[in-house]
């Protein structure tokens, strides 16, 4: 899981190099004992060796030129405890552990000798402090200030639990020899005292220090200008006695101090600028080999998780230190312990344990360094192995998530991988492309997740999430928080025991400089985080918000039983999110359709999802403002359509589809039923969250449907709803295929599956005597009742029907009105009966009538 990309290598970036250059220059070629000692916030590695002659060199590796460079040599061998360069390399500060010699017991030799030394060139060495308790030296680094004043800070971190730093002016002789001024009154503060715990921050210029009475953390910032201030404090709830002697962190590493392990418990703390977060975590005192606790408090969060984690009894055997290791990569926590766990902790997403990852046998371990001690540096983002002296940056393997979702692994596992590649990893194209592959190849569906579901949503939540943290608390990015009742395998971790507990409200201090800095940040999101736990449990924006809306639009609710200025704001939300659509990659899409019909009803959810999310945020992010919402939200759901248009674009390359899509007159191939199926699965899980899809979507996936699954089938999809019949897909359909008899068959039973109005406007496409049939009946119903209309009006306004001017009996429709024309004729033609005829003989009429009677009655033989 966790890959280890070497940085250093003390064999072969020093001692090899070192050799060379002896050898060139024809010196006795010797190098014993090689140490790292530090580890610089330009990432420089401090070294020291010893040389053939007896003597103590200290050196620098530069990580980005690849160069070494001799620093200083003591003419004798000396124990180099700790040591710093400032950050113009002109002065050194080092800390040597003196040991008495036999011949020197009875004279008084403190313990630690700390020197301060010139080294450009080397000229004054100055003597800060000998004492009988172990000091460390760290001089700061601050980011580049213009000033005409040369000057270096130097902090001076005591076993006895003080910090002093030292203002150490300079001066430039010659042109290039940098001297220190009025070396024996160097100014000093006080920055911190009694404290048992303390911890350097060398990215960010921060120390922390843990109180010995309160049990208080506390944070001195220091700044450019020569100036420091108290700026974070938050009370922690450790056990009595944490430590039993002083405890270092990230400054250095002391080789003659029992190999620079610490007693006591671990504590660390963790800060990322880019996600604002903090997190402190800290190890519980061993009380019995059975079992192992450690806290990680989310400060940024506002809560902490305390895990009980039970042991191996078998690989007890071959351990012998039960403290973890803490470090981070990204933003996941690492708590490492050999030969028996290794635990990556979500720092984003802690709210349950299947977002993070828990390993235990072959797979908890750390490659080469699995089995030796491992010590973080580098502000807890590196490691150092010190038996070999190699230093590693830690990494998530793209290789090892892609491993573990296909292998057969529990579904808590599987969905830790999937969100841990979509939200930490999913910025990668490679990545993302090998996620949707599996998604589609992978025809098992899970039992605690839908795997499209969870695609969609950590997709947005980390798009979104670069461009506004504040939604971090208020969107979703799972699809978990969405069921009822969260499945049991996906909130307990076999073996582990997880409490949760809430933190104490941290107290920030000082006048923050910077508006925009860490502090000023992370505070903004403890009151947010305080203030959204106060007005709702579960802040974070549920789908089922808009089930009910989306019930509607899916029924096809009219416009009449909405009021018209509400129908316009739908409409005028779906504009907006359809003009924020990157038109330039639909443009040059491959695929047919999408965003190219008017497709009311995905407009009408799009409108609807629009207008809910933006209540959401206006109700918990008021002070956004109107603008920044609307911008947010009109993002937000734009990116989901691009989304979903992205995941068929890979689909149509994957497997090479081309325009032969929409012929309905093709049998579908199996690329095309790879394709259908993976986009009903789209279409179901959309559904089931109340999302909506691009307009045209449901056409693409009738007409696939139509080519592949046989026409009894397709019909069944249509009865369940997992089929539409939308008007442009049923157009296509009376078009392209023939009036076989199959053909026929089909297009009746699709035509009986139409609302009345779409059924008038689709009919008039089918060239068949029945669809004429229909038109004619639609049109001659519709005539009539026009004629209705105009003789009503025709009576209102005092117009006879006789009078042929304002008569309205002559329809438009040809047929009708030359079979209205005939029958007029023939009735003015037909003689009246009721009207007297002249030079009539009635005698011949009745004798005429007499006659056909007889015949008709069948008695003209008898008469």
């Amino acid at each position: 899981m966790i890959q280890l990309n070497a940085t250093f290598d003390l064999q072969q970036d020093v001692i090899s190099s070192i050799l060379k250059k002896e050898e060139t220059a024809r010196a006795t070629t010797d190098v014993s004992d090689p140490r790292i000692l530090h580890v610089e916030r330009d990432g420089g590695v401090l070294y020291c060796w010893r040389g053939a002659t007896g003597t103590t060199r200290i050196g620098k590796y530069d990580p980005h030129s690849k160069h070494n460079k001799l620093l200083y040599t003591f003419d004798k061998q000396v124990c180099v405890s700790s040591c710093s360069l400032n950050k113009e390399e002109t002065l050194l500060a080092v800390s040597l552990t003196q040991k008495h010699r036999q011949e020197e017991l009875l004279r008084p030799v403190s313990k630690c000798l700390t020197l301060l030394i010139e080294i450009h060139p080397i000229n004054n060495t100055k003597v800060l402090k000998a004492v009988d308790c172990r000091v460390r030296v760290q001089f700061l680094h601050p980011d580049s200030v213009q000033t005409s004043v040369l000057e270096s800070h130097l902090l001076l971190i005591t076993e006895d639990g003080y910090v002093d730093q030292f203002h150490i002016m300079l001066a430039r002789h010659e042109g290039y020899r940098v001297v220190m001024l009025n070396p024996d009154r160097l100014a000093k503060d006080r920055v911190a005292e009694d404290f048992s715990w303390v911890q350097w921050d060398s990215q960010n210029q921060r120390l922390y220090f843990l109180t010995s009475r309160e049990r208080n953390m506390e944070c001195v910032q220091f700044h450019p200008q020569r100036n420091c201030e108290t700026v974070f404090e938050l009370p922690l709830e450790l056990p009595c006695n944490p430590f039993s002697s002083m405890s270092f962190v990230h400054l250095g590493f002391d080789h003659y101090y029992e190999d620079g392990r610490e007693e006591g418990i671990s504590l660390v703390v963790f800060t990322d600028k880019t996600e604002r977060s903090m997190c402190v975590c800290y190890s519980h005192p061993v009380y019995s080999r059975k079992e192992v606790r450690y806290t990680i408090a989310f400060v940024h969060k506002g809560c902490s998780k305390t895990f009980t984690v039970a042991l191996d009894q078998e690989a007890l055997c071959s351990s012998t230190n039960l403290q973890p290791l803490f470090f981070h990569t990204g933003h996941y926590v690492v708590v490492f312990l050999a030969g028996h766990f290794l635990h990556l902790l979500n720092t984003r997403q802690q709210d349950l344990l299947c977002y993070s990852f828990f390993l235990s046998g072959s797979d908890a371990c750390l490659g080469e360094v699995g089995g030796s001690y491992v010590g973080g540096t580098h502000g807890g983002s590196s490691l150092l192995e010190l038996q070999s002296g190699r230093m590693y940056t830690p990494t998530i393997s793209s290789a090892h998530l892609m491993d573990f979702l296909h292998a057969e692994r529990p579904e808590a596992q599987r969905l830790a991988t999937l969100q841990c590649m979509l939200v930490y990893k999913g910025a990668e194209p490679e990545v993302e492309r090998q996620v949707i592959d599996w998604i589609c190849g992978d025809v098992l569906s899970f039992h605690s997740f839908d795997q499209i579901q969870e695609f969609i949503l950590a997709s947005l939540y980390r798009i979104t999430h670069q461009h506004s943290l504040c939604l971090d608390m208020l969107l979703p990015y799972s699809s978990v928080f969405q069921k009822k009742e969260l499945p049991v395998a996906l909130t307990m971790i076999p073996g582990v025991k997880c409490t949760p507990a809430l933190l104490p409200q941290p107290l920030f201090k000082g006048k923050f400089r910077n508006k925009q800095g860490f502090w000023t940040e992370l505070q903004c999101v403890c009151e947010r985080v305080k203030t959204l736990e106060t007005l709702e449990p579960n802040p974070r924006f549920r789908t089922a918000h808009i089930q009910e809306e989306w019930s509607k639009v899916q029924a096809g609710v009219s416009s009449e039983k909405r009021k018209a200025s509400h129908q316009r704001h739908l409409e005028e939300n779906t504009k907006k999110v359809l003009s924020m659509v990157d038109t330039c990659r639909l443009d040059t899409s491959v695929v047919p359709l999408l965003f190219q019909e008017e497709d009311p009803q995905q407009k009408g959810l799009i409108g609807t999802m629009v207008d809910k999310l933006r209540e959401h945020l206006n109700r918990h992010l008021p002070q956004l403002g109107k603008k920044r919402t609307d911008a947010l939200v009109v993002n937000y759901v734009a990116k989901l359509l691009e989304l979903v248009h992205h995941m068929l674009e890979l689909l149509w390359h994957k497997y090479n589809l081309g325009p032969q899509v929409l012929c309905l007159k093709q049998q579908g191939s199996p690329e095309e039923w790879s394709v259908f199926h993976v986009m009903l699965r789209i279409l179901e899980a959309t559904k089931g969250l109340g999302l909506p899809l691009p307009p045209g979507y449901n056409s693409l996936l009738a007409v696939l449907g139509l080519k592949c699954v046989c026409r009894h089938s397709f019909l069944q999809f249509v009865d369940h709803s997992l089929l539409q019949l939308t008007e442009p897909f049923v157009s296509r359909l009376m078009k392209d295929l023939d009036n076989s008899d199959e053909n026929e068959a089909l297009k009746f039973s699709i035509l009986k599956r139409l609302p009345e109005p779409m059924l008038e406007r689709v009919c008039h496409l089918w060239d068949h005597p029945v669809s004429s049939a229909c038109i004619s009946r639609n049109y001659v119903s519709q005539t009539l009742q026009n004629v209705q209309i105009h003789q009503n009006q025709d009576k209102i306004m005092g117009f006879g029907l006789e009078d042929p001017e304002h008569s309205s009996l002559w329809p438009d429709f040809l047929p009708l009105s030359y079979l209205t024309k005939v029958l007029s004729d023939l009735e003015k033609k037909a003689l009246n009966p009721f009207e007297e005829q002249e030079n009539v003989d009635a005698r011949f009429v009745e004798e005429t009538a007499l006659k056909q009677t007889l015949i008709e009655l069948r008695l003209e033989d008898k008469t």
